[in-house]
């Protein structure tokens, strides 16, 4: 198995948002990493770790946002409460809710560090978080699960988490959802239902999303797990690869990078989505 001897540097920052993500719009967390990128390439910091969570949202990819029916969609899901986003990457469509840890890994971008190489180096860094699991964790597409790829992470073909990666002005951010509690076949209906009217009579054209392929790490270890004992692994694998977390906040200059970033997205996503 690779390990992560290749991680940079013996401290990194920690942005911890996975309590007040509840309460901004996910799309400042995609202008943070976006922030945090731009300082890490630029080396005006060292490398960062963001975690975040985030009410009900549909996290569309560009793709979905060209269906049919996408306003019908959004807008039945916005009368169950849930609201509906476009990310500034591919992909398709995720769900984030308060049950679901997001982890972006922020470094600068490096010939050594390929796009598998980042897959396989958040892969691995998942791996050893959960070494306890009763299966190794495997890497592979998990068919009818949603936004399905070749880094879908799944124990005994349930999928719990799946890995993306973005890079800007010489950083990377390498970012992995991970469903710690509640029904996986859930989050995968809603996704499902979205697809369904959003597609129309296009529907075959549209994912076919399978409930059952997916599970949260509460399902999959039979207890309950939480945010903070994940918050506590991530922490441990830092700590046993000789890395210091210092948790951080935004300096005065990424405030101001932070605040042009986030128009943008908001920008892009009123213009994308026609909202």
């Amino acid at each position: 198995m690779t390990t992560l001897n290749s991680l940079p540097g013996a401290q990194w920052r920690w942005l911890n948002h996975s309590e007040k993500g509840l309460n901004y719009n996910p799309l400042y967390s995609f202008a943070y990493d976006d922030t945090l990128c731009e300082s890490v390439g630029e080396e005006y910091s060292a490398p960062i770790v963001h975690t975040w969570i985030h009410q009900p949202t549909i996290v569309l990819g560009t793709l979905d946002s060209r269906l049919p029916y996408l306003q019908e969609a959004m807008t039945e899901q916005k009368a169950k409460g849930i609201e509906t986003i476009v990310r500034n990457s591919g992909g398709l469509a995720v769900f984030l809710d308060p049950g679901i840890l997001n982890i972006s890994l922020i470094m600068k971008d490096t010939k050594a560090l390929t796009i598998d190489a980042a897959y396989t180096l958040m892969w691995t860094f998942v791996q050893e978080m959960y070494d306890d699991a009763s299966q190794k964790i495997s890497a592979g597409e998990i068919v009818g699960s949603y936004c399905p790829g070749n880094y879908d992470l799944s124990i005994e073909g349930k999928k719990f988490a799946g890995v993306s990666q973005r890079r800007l002005r010489n950083g990377i951010a390498v970012q992995v959802y991970l469903a710690i509690t509640g029904l996986g076949s859930e989050r995968a209906a809603i996704i499902r239902d979205f697809y369904q009217t959003a597609g129309g009579e296009y529907r075959p054209s549209t994912p076919d999303v399978r409930p059952e392929t997916m599970a949260s790490l509460s399902e999959i270890y039979h207890q309950a797990m939480t945010t903070p004992d994940s918050e506590a692994r991530m922490k441990r694998v830092f700590n046993d690869y000789g890395i210091t977390l210092a948790e951080t906040q935004l300096s005065s200059i990424e405030e101001t990078r932070f605040r042009k970033r986030l128009h943008l997205v908001y920008e892009r996503n009123q213009k994308v989505l026609m909202t």
